[in-house]
């Protein structure tokens, strides 16, 4: 497996010097004992970097909304009002420290944020402390992660506090040295004075620096053509915790009498609680100290996770019928083929030709490695929470109501993740740990299994996609995409009470899903009339986001119909795209791949190349993959559950303006890469009598090694901005579209349901419903917590 990264080159001083009002900010040097800082932004941060238009074809679309204002824009602009409330504090050992108001759940956002930091101070990075902020309801939209935001929404605020930082910083040592200002450098966290040869350390300067009372003072970024960090590969800051294993996840940690606990759950979504047969049985158990009834199920309290265990299949329970009740696959989509919304221009005989496709996307699971967990401590006056999460306010503030507490009262500390997808918006641990420490008047560790988060936990909801698209005399006259899912929970809303209340509303859950579909979708063709427009039905399922929200399903329903179009008209489906595409940076990461894969090499029947684009946030990305679906050659997992087709080689291009990290950029890629090998091949839920089969991963197909590309290389793109675009969730849908493609391509036959294997019979013996918790094969572990 290689990575490659094209040379570096920065933005041009013609352009940093056309634009010289972008780099002056105003920022606050804050009343405190040592040097603390804040940022104040103004409005040159707020107008996205242009792109140079492509050369339209004969038939041009207009842009769409996304195109124009995304979703990337607005929680970017959310975040404005509350910038200045984000800190950075200078300590006397001279080290730079950062609560970031964000969730590292694996994306390797505090290394970025190190790294600006690092930048604008002349800091070693080795010498940036970087952690996660508790929940601060006073930031309102500035603390939720998701979107692919955090490093658009961050790069500035946290480069004025640097900046702001080291000109207090030099201001100080100027006093000290009795020199100017002007004369003095600062390099590797000491201030030189150029005349003397003498020099002082941050550390011996952050008293000095520190104000008795809040201050503006103004402060000019560097430009792009003299960063020595931002835009250089740099190794994650946290590696080594993480591959020594002390890097602390929330059931790491040490919380005084927090016992392991666990829940025994319905088996069927959403079922509820009607009896406890056994409780006094289950309670004399060895270790365990509490059995009581909650909301979603029968919490169980003991010294160890393997007696929880123990207990939660010893419970015999009285279930009632749950949302999704006798719910299957085929249920639901007819249910979605009700609610389909119609399309509006028919082909005209003699005229006009179309391509007319359905595509069919199931159920999937985040499937983060970590699984659902929180630790609680509820007293009668308080509350304390432990727990990773991309929405803390919510958590903190919902919490609280159904605690009967005052916000102030409950404090909620973000933990790093093992992961998350989109699966830590939700709080779903959070608010059960809280409820079962009151409940039980004691701390709880809470962890659920790994079965209850594939059968009770949130989903990538099934979905249809109907397409149509008119051509005649060798141009797309029209485009209209019809996309139909069952409900997504937005819940979470942008991160605070207000929009997560809202979009429980009977109807403020469509509207804010129309808004996010409409902020995130769009087509980077130029085909004629071009719609795309959402319709959701079904709200039985706990739903929510899945690492790229819509994206990934409609992106690769147009792109087969792309490949179908070019193959109508005779035409290479990489110069076909190349002759439509919008935008010059799509082609430019297009002519990328092509290049680098070697775009129609011979291969042998059976074996084909995909491509396909995807922009989003700013961003845009290139994905061109091969795939192996000869019988012969085609490989299998351990278990000899599935045979299936093989991807042996993916290139990808990304341009994302200015990458700030990138080799954090290449990881991302890879992830997103296998995400979408995973969701177009082999990942997906079967419904059915009301709950999911799958239970393990064992029978949940994610990307194993063996279908894991073993040519994989990345290409991050010159920078095209003196800004980042978003990159989290950037390749998934380019991914899943190039891989579909080449499955289309090497099989002869456009696939139109994901995963491909998604089929009856099962391919396994599904675990049981009851007990819900089936015999582990690694028992002997489960104890050992």
């Amino acid at each position: 497996m290689t990575a490659h990264d094209h040379a570096q080159q920065h933005p041009g001083e013609a352009t940093a010097s056309s634009v010289p009002d972008r780099r002056r900010f105003l920022g606050y040097v804050l009343a405190a004992p040592t040097l603390t800082v804040a940022a104040q932004l103004g409005e040159a941060v707020l107008a996205p970097a242009s792109a140079a238009a492509a050369t339209p074809s004969l038939v041009p679309s207009p842009p769409g909304p996304s195109e124009i204002y995304d979703l990337n824009d607005m929680l970017t602009h959310a975040t404005l009002p509350t910038a200045n409330l984000i800190t950075v504090r200078i300590d006397q050992d001279g080290t730079a420290s950062f609560a970031l108001p964000r969730a590292e759940v694996g994306q390797g956002i505090t290394t970025s944020s190190a790294m600006l930091l690092a930048e604008e101070l002349d800091l070693p990075l080795d010498k940036v402390r970087i952690t996660l902020a508790d929940a601060r309801p006073e930031l309102l939209f500035n603390q939720l992660t998701g979107g692919s935001n955090t490093t658009i929404s961050t790069f500035t605020p946290i480069r004025v506090a640097a900046a702001v930082a080291r000109g207090r910083l030099l201001h100080a040592a100027a006093l000290e040295l009795g020199e100017l200002v002007g004369s003095l450098t600062a390099k590797a966290g000491a201030i030189v004075s150029s005349t003397t040869g003498r020099s002082l350390t941050y550390g011996e300067l952050a008293v000095k620096a520190a104000a008795v009372t809040d201050t503006a003072v103004g402060v000019a970024l560097k430009r792009p053509s003299e960063f020595k960090v931002i835009g250089t590969a740099q190794r994650r800051i946290d590696a080594l915790e993480a591959v020594t294993g002390r890097k602390r996840f929330a059931m790491d940690l040490q919380v005084p009498d927090a016992l392991p606990t666990m829940v025994c759950r319905p088996p069927t979504i959403n079922g509820t609680v009607r009896s406890v047969e056994n409780p006094d049985e289950v309670r004399s158990m060895p270790g365990i100290t509490d059995v009581v009834r909650v909301s979603t199920g029968v919490a169980v309290r003991g010294r160890t996770f393997g007696q929880c265990i123990d207990a939660v299949r010893a419970l015999r329970v009285q279930w009632g019928p749950g949302s999704a009740e006798g719910a299957s696959d085929a249920t639901v989509l007819r249910k979605l083929r009700a609610a389909e919304l119609p399309l509006v221009v028919p082909p005209l005989p003699l005229l006009t030709k179309a391509v007319d496709a359905r595509f069919t996307f199931h159920f999937a699971s985040n499937s983060a490695l970590e699984t659902n967990c929180a630790i609680a401590d509820v007293r009668a006056d308080s509350a304390e929470i432990w727990a990773s999460l991309k929405s803390p306010i919510v958590a903190q503030e919902e919490i609280a109501l159904a605690l009967g507490l005052p916000v102030t009262a409950v404090t909620v500390h973000v933990t790093e993740g093992g992961g998350s997808f989109g699966r830590k918006l939700f709080h779903d641990a959070a608010g059960e740990a809280a409820e079962i420490s009151r409940a039980m008047g004691k701390p709880v560790k809470l962890m659920w299994h790994r079965t209850d988060d594939f059968r009770q936990g949130r989903t990538h909801p099934l979905s249809t996609s109907r397409v149509r698209a008119t051509y005649s005399l060798g141009e797309v006259l029209t485009y209209e995409q019809r996309h139909t899912s069952v409900a997504t929970d937005f819940g979470h809303g942008l991160g605070e009470i207000i929009t997560s209340a809202a979009a429980r509303l009977p109807v403020g859950d469509l509207t804010f899903s129309e808004t996010i579909f409409q902020l995130t979708q769009q087509s980077p063709y130029h085909f004629g009339v071009t719609t795309q427009l959402l319709s959701e039905t079904d709200k039985g399922f706990n739903t929510g986001s899945m690492r790229n929200i819509y994206s990934p399903n409609v992106r690769c329903a147009q792109e087969l119909v792309v490949d179908e179009l070019a193959r109508r008209m005779g035409r290479d489906a990489y110069e076909f795209r190349r002759r439509h595409v919008k935008d010059e940076r799509a082609r430019a990461v297009l002519d990328k791949v092509a290049e680098v894969g070697e775009w129609g090499r011979d291969l042998p029947a059976g074996v084909a190349q995909g491509i396909a684009i995807h922009p989003e946030y700013h961003s845009v990305v290139a994905v061109l993959a091969e795939i192996d679906c000869r019988p012969e050659t085609t490989g299998r997992t351990i278990e000899d559950a599935y045979t299936g087709p093989r991807v042996t080689k993916v290139v990808c291009a990304v341009d994302v303006g200015l990458a700030v990290n990138p080799r954090g950029l290449q990881a991302q890629m890879m992830g997103g890469i296998i995400d979408g090998i995973a969701v177009t091949l082999t990942s997906g839920l079967h419904l059915r009598d009301g709950h999911f089969q799958e239970g393990s991963w064992d029978n949940y197909f994610y990307t194993r090694q063996w279908n894991t590309p073993p040519e994989l290389e990345i290409v991050v793109m010159p920078p095209t901005s003196d800004r980042p675009g978003g990159a989290g969730e950037l390749a998934v849908a380019g991914a899943m579209a190039a891989v579909a493609c080449a499955y289309g391509r090497a099989t002869g036959t456009m696939p139109t349901t994901f995963p491909v294997n998604h089929a009856e019979p099962l391919g396994f013996e599904p675990l049981p419903t009851t007990p819900p918790i089936p015999a582990s094969p690694v028992d002997g572990l489960d104890r050992a917590f």
